[in-house]
């Protein structure tokens, strides 16, 4: 099997790597620069990868080569928190090209590389939940998790004829450098990650999922 991640150097991406490496798949992983710990994770490194431009697809596309994926997770993503005394524009722009466009400039890249039975899962966020939003704020973050949400339906919707299944995913609040290192371990959140993902099938495509394996509502 081959398992594609898209953002595969830290947190959840970097256990995502492992954990699939460890049952035996060959994984391609992206990374934006440094590699750091994704060198010993197992995953072959498709490095310089940035799915926010042109130029990082084009390069996604030529390491990729004609290697068929099975299974595509995007994890790549950014956080900044923008509140009505902290409205920064040009932040909020940033995190839609990324959040958004990014997991949708990747996957209509790789449409060719995709097979029947082939699964795809974009990491997307409690935080882009309108019927979740309870406390406000944090505009940029929830603006471009609600959009790709919006995308993924999309993309599930039009790839079904071709067998081809989508998740949203929520990992949790997980311990990364993106939550200052608050919340559960990368490593748990991986492997709920994947559970679900073990789980998708056309019958439940373009539904947005916790890591635990319960819906959440849009």
């Amino acid at each position: 099997m081959n398992i594609l991640i898209i953002g595969g150097n830290r947190g959840i991406g970097l256990e995502l790597c492992r954990q699939y490496a460890t049952r035996g798949a060959r994984v391609l992983a992206t990374c934006r620069n440094a590699p750091g710990l994704l060198r010993e994770s197992g995953a072959e490194i498709l490095d310089g990868v940035d799915v926010s431009s042109a130029r990082g697809i084009r390069k996604l596309q030529s390491g990729l080569g004609k290697t068929p994926l099975h299974l595509l997770i995007h994890n790549a993503g950014k956080l900044t928190r923008e509140n009505l005394d902290d409205m920064d524009f040009d932040r909020i722009e940033n995190q839609f090209i990324v959040n958004t466009l990014g997991p949708l400039r990747v996957i209509h890249a790789l449409y060719d590389h995709l097979l029947p039975k082939s699964r795809i899962g974009i990491v997307s966020s409690r935080m882009g939940s309108l019927g979740d939003n309870t406390s406000g704020g944090m505009y940029g973050y929830r603006i471009s998790k609600a959009a790709v949400n919006a995308a993924g339906v999309s993309l599930a919707r039009d790839l079904e004829p071709m067998k081809i299944a989508v998740a949203l995913l929520h990992p949790g609040l997980v311990a990364t450098d993106m939550t200052g290192g608050r919340g559960i371990p990368p490593s748990k959140a991986a492997s709920g990650l994947i559970e679900v993902m073990d789980q998708l099938t056309l019958a439940n495509t373009g539904r947005f999922w916790h890591a635990e394996g319960y819906e959440l509502p849009w």
